[in-house]
């Protein structure tokens, strides 16, 4: 794994990144017309569907998706609709069940946030609240929001990478300033939702129990996985924008980075809510990071009666806007072949296909192009989601 390139302020403020990102990315304002909307499109999205020059030697193989269970081809939108039930199914099952047997697109009751602190910079209100996750289970996350709205704006899911400070990241509180994506966008005129992952104890003194929290996870819930209750963790959070009175629920997106990247790409497939979303550097393929991992999705992927890959993911979030980024460490070059193989799925949906990898090459980073990138797929289809 290639080492992160740390960027220091000196740079970022060179780059035109360290201090405002309005000066050149689009605001989340009034959703377009469709006429406007089908003109809005990033300007590098030809970019970001060009295959790679070479594959690297360790690139996967994967099946076609436009194969029915009998093995006919499949050539339509209505018959892919029908495959895609089944797929999205096998999944759910895969995972486990989740509490109350939710499924995502069930329902849910409203969740009441206790705000436990409250400051303002920069534009945003940013209050860190507690909230009960899972019945007589509760957790924390950061909600920022800009201090003037004057529509519902867009809201953003924002999962944190693996670190010990964990919302205190994307609510721009600690790390490195390209990782503060909630503050970001809330700075761009969205309201953002960052959780804590369930790794982590809900405590102030915040320290790393992967193996820990799992056991009394799979304890709670037998038969589950981990990344069941990630996903379940990521329902609740856009079932608590959903309930904002400020978050339009038509423009409703996710973004991760490592870790985060994990439960988007999971939420982007699973809840159609989601109207765009970004996963950073989360290893798209199971072979390309510790997805056996028991806190993910265990060791049973590593055998071979496991044929299922992750391209089924990428297809079942189509149509909705889904950007990779890698940067040759948990993604890059070797996972063309999941996007390739998810391509013509989207394609079914019409064109232009709003779906692709940026490669920015720098290893497990979010270097300032990649930050620009993320904000402007963000900024740009959640604007006209709504249309």
């Amino acid at each position: 794994m290639r080492k992160a390139h740390r960027w220091t302020r000196r740079q970022w403020l060179s780059a035109g990144l360290g201090v405002s990102l309005g000066a050149f990315l689009p605001k989340c304002g009034r959703p377009q017309s469709p006429a406007v909307a089908a003109a809005a499109d990033v300007p590098w999205l030809n970019e970001i569907q060009t295959p790679p020059a070479m594959l690297p030697a360790d690139a996967p193989k994967v099946s076609s998706l436009l194969l029915d269970m009998a093995g006919q081809p499949i050539t339509t939108r209505e018959r892919w609709e029908q495959r895609r039930v089944e797929l999205r199914r096998w999944w759910l099952d895969f995972l486990g069940p989740l509490p109350g047997k939710r499924n995502p697109s069930d329902a849910a009751p409203p969740t009441k946030l206790q705000v436990l602190e409250e400051d303002r910079e920069a534009g945003v209100i940013r209050q860190l609240v507690s909230y009960e996750v899972e019945p007589g289970a509760t957790t924390e996350a950061y909600l920022l929001r800009p201090l003037e709205l004057k529509e519902r704006a867009p809201g953003v899911a924002v999962f944190h990478s693996t670190v010990n400070h964990t919302i205190r990241q994307p609510a721009g509180l600690e790390g490195p300033p390209e990782k503060h994506f909630g503050l970001h966008f809330a700075q761009q005129g969205c309201v953002c939702f960052c959780p804590r992952n369930f790794l982590w104890p809900a405590t102030r003194v915040e320290r790393l129990d992967a193996a820990g929290e799992t056991a009394k996870w799979l304890a709670r819930v037998p038969g589950s996985k981990g990344m069941a209750k990630m996903l379940y963790d990521a329902l609740v959070a856009i079932d608590i924008l959903a309930a904002l009175p400020e978050v339009d629920v038509r423009r409703l997106g996710a973004v991760g980075h490592s870790l985060g990247a994990k439960e988007v790409l999971y939420l982007a497939a699973l809840d159609e809510r989601v109207a765009a979303s970004v996963s950073s550097e989360g290893g798209v393929g199971t072979r390309f990071s510790n997805w056996d991992a028991p806190w993910y999705l265990g060791p049973t992927i590593r055998d071979q009666a496991f044929t299922h890959e992750h391209h089924e993911l990428l297809a079942l979030a189509a149509p909705r806007p889904l950007l990779i980024v890698g940067g040759e460490s948990a993604d890059g070059d070797r996972g063309w072949p999941l996007i390739e193989a998810a391509f013509p799925v989207w394609e079914l949906y019409g064109r232009p296909v709003r779906f692709g990898q940026y490669n920015h090459r720098q290893g497990h980073a979010v270097p300032p192009q990649a930050l620009a990138r993320i904000h402007e797929w963000l900024l740009t289809y959640l604007r006209w989601a709504a249309a």
